[in-house]
C-alpha cells in the first residue's frame, strides 16, 4: 500500500558504532534500550561491507561511511531503495557542504556554499571536501538538526536538493 511516510529512522554512528544522531519516525523500536540494540545491530553488520544497502529485522537500511561517521537511513523492507538513497544523498552532500566551507576568501560577506555572491564580489568558489567529520559534525549539531527537518519531516520526505536545505539552514 504506497504512503508518504518513507523514512522510519535516520541514524549517525561513530567509529565504534556509537550513537551520535539518530531520529526515529515511528514506534519499530518504541525504547532507546531496544534503538541502541537495533543501532549496534546496523554498525556489526555493514562496517566492514562495501555495499549501500542491507537488509536487518525487516527494514531496509541504506548507508554511506565518511572518514569517521556512518550515516544510515531506514526505511521498511517493501520501500524504494532509490527514494531512501536519495534521502542519505541529501544528507551528506548537505552535512559535507555545510561543514566545509565554500566561499570567498577575499569577502566574509559570502555565505557558505553560496555561488554566485549575493553581495556581488567577483569571486570564484573553493571546492569543497566531500568528507564528514566526526568532530565537524559534533561541532555543528544545530545545523544537522536543521538539515534533517528540512529533508524529512514525520517521516515523509520533504527536500532532495542538498543545496535548498542549506540554503534554507543558512537563513535560520
Amino acid at each position: 500500500e504506497p504512503s508518504l511516510y518513507t523514512v522510519k529512522a535516520i541514524i549517525i554512528l561513530d567509529n565504534d558504532g556509537e550513537r551520535l544522531f539518530a531520529k526515529y519516525y515511528d514506534d519499530t523500536y518504541p525504547s532507546v534500550k531496544e534503538q541502541r540494540a537495533f543501532e549496534k545491530n546496523i554498525f556489526s553488520k555493514t562496517h566492514r561491507s562495501d555495499s549501500e544497502i542491507a537488509l536487518l529485522d525487516g527494514l531496509t537500511v541504506v548507508y554511506k561511511s565518511s572518514i569517521d561517521l556512518y550515516c544510515c537511513v531506514i526505511g521498511s523492507a517493501t520501500q524504494n531503495e532509490l527514494m531512501l538513497t536519495a534521502v542519505l544523498n541529501c544528507l551528506f552532500d548537505s552535512l559535507s557542504q555545510m561543514l566545509s566551507p565554500v566561499g570567498c576568501p577575499r569577502c566574509p560577506q559570502c555565505p557558505v556554499g553560496v555561488s554566485p555572491c549575493p553581495v556581488g564580489c567577483p569571486h570564484i568558489p573553493m571546492s569543497p571536501r566531500k568528507n564528514v567529520e566526526r568532530r565537524a559534525l559534533l561541532d555543528n549539531m544545530e545545523g544537522l538538526f536543521l538539515a534533517v527537518d528540512e529533508i524529512v519531516d514525520g517521516g515523509v520526505i520533504l527536500e532532495s536538493d542538498p543545496q535548498q536545505v542549506v540554503h534554507r539552514v543558512a537563513v535560520r
